[in-house]
């Protein structure tokens, strides 16, 4: 059977490059497999911080604990899951895990709390509006190291603490704002939120800031008041905003240490005691390794699930309010 020969050219017909030929497809294919090199030379070494700096750790980690290696000595044992019933029978790890949860959980709420209508305010036009905005910001410029030693000479449970020396000026008595179980753990919070509330509230100025100016225009033509644009408007807009703040706030809670190391040193007793200060000390100072390293498993599986839930919690809010 012949083969059909090709219809002629009219005039004026262009032929693209390779096309008839078989090549284009061929080039094209070429330029793809380009692509698909260069995006995963581009996260090579994405995957090698990956690898060196967690993944092999955490094996590691996920080793020694199942060992009662002290991080010394290279002779060990192999202890099976010992290492983790001591961890709910320690009354420092229980303490400390007490502790984490609570400031993670209260500076969570009211930095978030605190921060929206401040961002509210603060994207107001008013005089000294930037320094303001910048008076706010600094606590979060600092070490918290350092908030925590400066807050310590205040909070001082003696007579020369700053606070206590204004108190017993109008006649009252000293409060003991660090050496009681209740108050420590309130300054610790007090100053946990104080020192990122700013910081959180220039995070919700931005995202306030790209929110059109018509959809308030609108609201205010249709009769609607301040409390109504702010959870109509405002808030479902902000709610993106919400899930990082929360994020950050959770995970930075959780992993908490310099601030009640400093403030309070963990006490009085094991009040202020923090995970992350009982796998320093449990590694460090005393030489259980393995312990410690269970305590950093157990740590990380417990960051995981709830970073988890906060992220499915805000983002079915984020669906319900936008």
């Amino acid at each position: 059977m012949s083969q059909q020969a090709p219809a002629p050219l009219a005039v004026g017909d262009r032929v693209g490059p390779g096309e008839g030929t078989g090549t284009e497809p061929r080039a094209r294919g070429r330029r793809w497999d380009r692509a698909a090199v260069a995006d995963r030379l581009f996260l090579l070494p994405v995957g090698v911080v990956f690898v060196v700096l967690f993944l092999i750790p955490v094996i590691r980690s996920g080793w020694w604990s199942l060992t009662n290696y002290n991080g010394y000595t290279p002779d060990y044992d192999f202890v099976g899951l010992a290492n983790y019933g001591r961890l709910f029978s320690d009354t420092a790890m229980v303490s400390g895990f007490v502790f984490t949860l609570l400031y993670t959980v209260a500076t969570t709420l009211v930095v978030t709390c605190l921060a929206i209508p401040l961002a509210v305010v603060l994207n107001r036009k008013f005089i000294g509006r930037n320094f303001v905005r910048s008076a706010f910001f600094f606590p979060a410029i600092p070490s918290i190291a350092v908030l925590g030693l400066v807050w310590g000479f205040i909070l001082s449970p003696l007579g020369s603490g700053v606070i206590n020396r204004v108190i017993e000026t109008f006649g009252g008595a000293s409060v003991p704002w660090l050496s009681t179980p209740g108050l420590a753990r309130f300054s610790v919070i007090l100053v946990g939120v104080w020192s990122q509330v700013g910081w959180h509230a220039i995070l919700y100025l931005a995202y306030l800031q790209a929110i059109p100016e018509e959809l308030t225009e609108v609201a205010i033509i249709d009769g609607a008041n301040g409390r109504q644009r702010f959870f109509h408007i405002t808030l479902p807009m902000l709610a993106p905003a919400m899930t990082v703040s929360q994020l950050l706030l959770l995970t930075g809670g959780l992993k908490v240490y310099d601030l009640p190391v400093t403030l309070t040193g963990g006490g009085p007793g094991y009040s202020t005691f923090t995970l992350t200060q009982a796998i320093i000390q449990r590694g460090i100072a005393q030489s259980e390794f393995g312990q410690a390293s269970a305590l950093a498993v157990v740590f990380m599986l417990v960051i995981g699930l709830i970073v988890a839930a906060q992220l499915a919690v805000a983002r079915r809010l984020e669906r319900r309010i936008q």
